[in-house]
């Protein structure tokens, strides 16, 4: 059995991964989080922090979310996957 906690604002995804993101993956991601875990929803994303997850309703918001960020992974403080529900 898996245990997930947490539910990382984008802010606290930034602050965690010593990130900033672009104005436009910040403002494309703050709607769209989901806060309750259970069931992401097409469209939307909830991030964990044990593990540091963050979890996508559907392969279009991970891609999108995932193009953004793909050029910043060098610069990451520590590893953030992105799943799908």
């Amino acid at each position: 059995m898996n245990v997930y906690l947490g539910n990382l604002s984008v802010a606290e995804i930034e602050k965690r991964s010593g990130v900033e993101f672009p104005p436009e993956l910040k403002a494309y991601m703050e709607p769209r989080r989901q806060q309750n875990a259970s069931n992401i929803e097409k469209g939307r994303w909830h991030c964990f922090d044990i593990p540091f997850v963050l979890v996508c309703g559907d392969m279009e918001t991970a891609t999108k979310i995932h193009n953004h960020l793909k050029e910043f992974s060098s610069d990451f403080k520590e590893s953030l996957q992105i799943s799908l529900r």
